[in-house]
C-alpha cells in the first residue's frame, strides 16, 4: 500500500512538472533561457573585471555584476525550476568565447566597458524590456520587470565608467 502511493505521489509530481512545462510558451521559455545564458556570461565577466581591470572603478563594478547578476541568475533558476523549464547549466560556447577575446584584448578596460557594460547591457535591456511587456507567462513578466531597472542602472553605470576613463 506504501508503495502504491508513493509510487503515485511520484507520477503526480511527474505530471505536475510536464503541465507546468505545457504551460510555459515556446516564446518564453527562449526568453528563460536566453536571460540564464546572460546572467552566467554577466557573473562570469564580473569575476573577470575583479581580476583583470586596471581601473579601480571597473574592479568594483565587476564585483557588482557578480553581485546582482548572481542574486538574479538564482531567482531565475528558482523560476524555471517551479515552471519544469530546464536552463542553460554553463556558459554557452559563444559567450565564452567573447569573454576570452576581452580577456586578451590590449586594453581590457576599454573592451570590457564597451563590450560588457555597453553592448551587452544594450541586448539584455531589449531583450527583459520585451518579455516584461509580451512574456505570456505572468510570473516570466513580473521578473522580467523586476530586473530591468538593474540591467539599466548597470548599463548607466559603464557610461559612467566610459567617460571617467576618457574613452
Amino acid at each position: 500500500m506504501k508503495i502504491s502511493k508513493v509510487l503515485l505521489a511520484g507520477t503526480f509530481g511527474v505530471a505536475m512538472a510536464f503541465a507546468a512545462q505545457a504551460e510555459v510558451t515556446k516564446k518564453d521559455r527562449d526568453f528563460l533561457s536566453k536571460a540564464a545564458a546572460g546572467g552566467l556570461y554577466e557573473v562570469e565577466a564580473g569575476k573577470l573585471a575583479e581580476e583583470k581591470a586596471k581601473d579601480q572603478g571597473l574592479k568594483s563594478y565587476g564585483a557588482m555584476l557578480v553581485k546582482d547578476h548572481g542574486a538574479a541568475n538564482e531567482e531565475l533558476k528558482a523560476l524555471a525550476t517551479g515552471k519544469g523549464v530546464q536552463l542553460p547549466a554553463s556558459l554557452p560556447a559563444d559567450k565564452k568565447k567573447r569573454l576570452d577575446s576581452i580577456a586578451r584584448a590590449k586594453n581590457f578596460d576599454k573592451e570590457f566597458v564597451e563590450e560588457v557594460g555597453l553592448d551587452d547591457h544594450r541586448k539584455d535591456i531589449a531583450l527583459f524590456d520585451k518579455a516584461s511587456k509580451d512574456a505570456d507567462d505572468a510570473d516570466v513578466k513580473a521578473f522580467a520587470a523586476k530586473t530591468l531597472p538593474v540591467l539599466k542602472t548597470h548599463r548607466t553605470h559603464a557610461e559612467d565608467l566610459k567617460k571617467a576613463m576618457g574613452h
